[in-house]
């Protein structure tokens, strides 16, 4: 279910948000001992033209717009690195 879930954000993150550079990462691993032990924990590091001159929670609202529907179906925790080219 990880690789499946890494490659439907990856995708939405790609049509949303042009990204010259995205890296989606499964950090399950991290979270053992936690709720949903090993399962829905991500961290995505993103450069955007889309985030220039926008605030950092006016980036991670686009990523999770972006995302609308994996948070409740797959995402349990995200982690988001949300740069403009150049930053």
């Amino acid at each position: 279910m990880s690789a499946s879930m890494v490659e439907q954000i990856r995708e939405r993150l790609q049509q949303a948000l042009d990204p010259s550079t995205l890296e989606v990462l499964d950090e399950g691993y991290k979270h053992a001992g936690h709720a949903n032990e090993g399962k829905g924990h991500f961290h995505v590091r993103i450069v955007s033209a889309a985030f220039a001159g926008q605030l950092s929670i006016k980036r991670h609202r686009l990523v999770y717009a972006a995302l609308q529907g994996l948070m409740d179906n797959g995402i349990h925790a995200l982690s988001i690195d949300a740069k403009a080219p150049g930053e």
